[in-house]
Formats: structure tokens, sequence, C-alpha cells
């Protein structure tokens, strides 16, 4: 069985053990029993239940504060978020001068390693050929004397937000500007505190027009009411911190979001037959970007979840982000044991991840039955990474439970729909009675005489 360990590894995960020990560190995932007969069963599958009910919340800290910002820049504009980016970033902005120059952002694409920029390359061609493929036409109807139809309208101008925190992400700026532009979207413009180069770069190669050196709720505020110098949005898009996340929530209706973002999550379904090594490493993938994201193995072998807590022992102590990820793993993190490929399928739908890989036996067999997932990760050779940086499609994802209703970002979220209805003399005369019938019906008596009108044999010209 491949779930095996190797002496030597073994022998350094039990040394970062009794460190662990020591240091309040990961040391195994917490196990949930599904399978039927199992002891404490019933108190497993309660704490399951717990685990699929989670959300990001509508309410807390953070909501509140968010709720302030967006006021204040609502009422003061390009003051109020000088102000603020002073108060929380101790960075000072003149009220109005966000935008990078054109020179400015010459310079920083110049700074990054050509290797760096080729990558960018690459993965901006992959995205952008995938989501061609996502362009959508008017759908309808024309017979009778009647058109009637939908059609398909890029939003005119649209904002990506791009965090500034612990780490860069030019993947998420190609993830969504490449895609806005694809869509059609007039004008493009990111929302990024302290913008580093490599996220220009990435902004310059996916067609971003403008870049403000702004960040946080008041970024949001700004792009959602406009201030003297942001021309107000259509859409905002983009993963942020929970401050980002409410002020999202408080601004939906001036424009639209892509969605209410949780912390990062990855649920890998694997068989006895799966390297331990490869699912650890694909766990730590999601646990290493926030002390919160969620990393959760469902198998139907014990073995394999005995091997896999060594391995996730022995690599977190060679990584760089081991703090991070072993907080993930230790509190959010989980081992779920199953009886067989049916309740794999029932739990990984009852979860909704973001992220889900299949590193089992025939793969593809169980990918038609996954109906709640962001993304599907099919086989040993698809790795959760390969979709944050150059498969193709937008690694902007529903989280938090929400992949039960909602869907990766697409063409699809920087389009919208107007219906357009045309109706010929004998197309209205074939509706009338009915429509006059139905607005009597409701006590709308000025409805009902405005097709009258029309179709009055004395009607006026």
């Amino acid at each position: 069985m491949r779930c095996q360990t190797s002496l030597p590894r073994l022998q350094r995960a039990r040394a970062v053990v009794a460190s662990a020990l020591m240091t309040d560190g990961f040391v195994a995932l917490a196990r949930i029993d599904l399978t039927d007969g199992s002891s404490g069963g019933h108190d497993d599958r309660v704490v399951w239940r717990a685990r699929c009910g989670r959300s990001a919340g509508l309410a807390g800290p953070a909501d509140d504060v968010a709720r302030e910002i967006v006021e204040a820049v609502r009422e003061r504009g390009d003051e109020a978020v000088a102000e603020l980016t002073w108060r929380f970033e101790r960075r000072r902005l003149e009220p109005g001068r966000f935008e990078l120059d054109a020179e400015t952002r010459r310079a920083a694409c110049a700074r990054v390693d050509p290797k760096v920029r080729a990558a960018l390359e690459l993965a901006a061609s992959r995205i952008a050929d995938f989501h061609r493929t996502q362009r959508f036409a008017p759908t309808g109807i024309d017979h009778r004397d009647s058109a009637l139809y939908s059609r398909p309208t890029p939003l005119r101008r649209v904002a990506v937000y791009a965090p500034g925190g612990t780490a860069a992400y030019p993947s998420s700026v190609l993830m969504t500007a490449v895609v806005a532009k694809v869509a059609g979207v007039d004008e493009v413009v990111l929302l990024t505190p302290r913008p580093a180069d490599v996220v220009v770069l990435a902004a310059e190669i996916a067609g971003v027009d403008r870049i403000y050196a702004i960040g946080g709720a008041q970024a949001i505020a700004a792009a959602a009411f406009g201030t003297a110098s942001i021309e107000r949005v259509d859409k905002i898009v983009g993963p942020g911190n929970a401050y980002v996340t409410a002020a999202k929530r408080h601004v939906y209706g001036a424009c639209d979001v892509d969605g209410i973002a949780g912390p990062s999550e990855i649920l890998v379904v694997a068989d006895g037959d799966a390297s331990a090594a490869m699912v650890a490493a694909d766990l730590i993938s999601q646990a290493e970007h926030d002390e919160l994201a969620c990393a959760v193995l469902v198998t139907d072998s014990r073995a394999l979840i005995d091997a896999v807590d060594v391995e996730l022992r022995a690599q977190l102590a060679e990584l760089p982000r081991v703090a991070i990820a072993s907080a993930s793993l230790r509190d959010h993190g989980a081992a779920v044991l199953v009886r067989d490929r049916a309740q794999m399928i029932e739990a990984a739908n009852d979860y909704a991840p973001e992220h889900l890989e299949l590193l089992v036996h025939e793969p593809d067999a169980l990918v038609d039955g996954l109906r709640t997932c962001g993304a599907i990760f099919v086989g040993p050779h698809t790795p959760e990474a390969a979709g944050d940086y150059t498969a193709g499609p937008s690694h902007v994802l529903p989280t938090a439970g929400a992949a039960r209703f909602g869907s990766p970002v697409g063409v699809w979220d920087f389009i919208k729909y107007t219906s357009v209805l045309r109706l010929g003399p004998e197309g209205l005369a074939a509706q009338a009675d009915a429509i006059v019938t139905l607005a009597r019906a409701e006590g709308l008596e000025g409805h009902a005489r405005a097709v009258e009108l029309r179709t009055a044999k004395d009607r006026p010209s």
C-alpha cells in the first residue's frame, strides 16, 4: 500500500512531534468517523454537520468597523480614504492622488525577474484561452409577429481587489482582470495597498486600465460609491481580509460583488491506494494560506489517515510558513472516515468545498456525483496548485459552503442581461385578452387600458 511512510521520514516526524507537543503545534488531524457502528458515531456526525454548516458570517467586529468606514467614505470621499489609510496602514496619501502613473508602472514592471514575467504571461494566456469559451450570445424566440430575446452586455467598469498583506497575489489579478477583459468590460481598475512590482506587472499583462494604491474597506467603498478621483464601478471582485469582505456586504446594492469570501479550503477525497505524501502536500498547500484555512481529508482507509498524519508532521518541519499551516491544520483540519465511495460523495457534497481533489481509483467515475464544489481536481496529476496559477479556470471560487449555490468567477460575472421585447400588431392582439384579464384581476385598470388603447379598432394613430 502506498500509504506507508519511509523510516527516515518517520524518525524525523517523531522529532517534530516532540517539538509540537512543547509548543502546542500540530500533532494530528482531528478525526471524524462517519462509518456505521462507530464508537461515538452520533457525536461525530454532529461535529461534521457543524463543519458543513460553516459560513463567512454576517456580523462581528470586522462588520462594525467596515460599516463605519463605508459611511465615512460615502460622506467624505477622497479625504476619508486618505485619513483611513493613515489610521490603519500608517501610510500617507494625498487626497485624490491615489493612482499609479504610467512611469511608476513601467518602472515596477522592469524590476520583475524575466522568469516571473514569462510565468505570468503563460498563466494569462491560458486563463484567456479558457474563458473565451464562455462568451455568451443572445437567446430568445422570434415568431408570430413577436421578437423576444435576452441580450448580454459587458459591464462598463469593474474593480479588481488584490490584497497587500503577508503575501502578494499577482495570480488573483490575472484570474479576475483577464476574465473581465475577455468578457469585454470597458474599464478594469485595480485596488491594492502598497502595490508590489509583481502585482503591477500582472495588471499590465492583464490589461488593467488604472491602478489605485489603496486597500481595505475604504478602497471597496471608494469604488462602490465613487469619489472625486475614483469613478464608481459596476462590480467589485477579488479576495480580501475580513474588513474587505464585510465592506463588500455593505456596498452591495450600490454595485455588485463577486461573493462573500471566507478562508481558503480544500477537501481531498482519497482511498487506501493514495500517496500519503501527496495527500499531505495538498492539504498543506491550502493550510499555508491562512491560520483560518480549512484542510480536510475524506477517506475510507484508517491506515491512510495514520500515514497522512506522519507525512504532515514531516513536511511541516520543512515548510517556511510552518506556524501558519500548523495552526490551520490543528484548529481547522480534519480526517473524515467513511464507509465507501458512495459516502465519499455524500460527505463531499455536504461540505461543499472551495477546492476538491480526487486521489482515488477511477476518479472520473465520481465527478458527476459531486454537485457542490467550487472546482474539482481529478487524479494525481492535477494538484490544486495548478488551478491556482496556470491551468486556466479562475481560482476565485465560492468558499465557506457557498459552493452549494455559487460558481467560480467567469465571464458570466462581467455580463449583464437585458430583456428586449418587440411585438407587432398581431403579436399584441394574440395576448391582449389575457393581459387585460390579468391586469383587472390585480386591480390595475391602467395596465388594461394601455393594451385596449392599442388594440381597439378606432385606436389613435
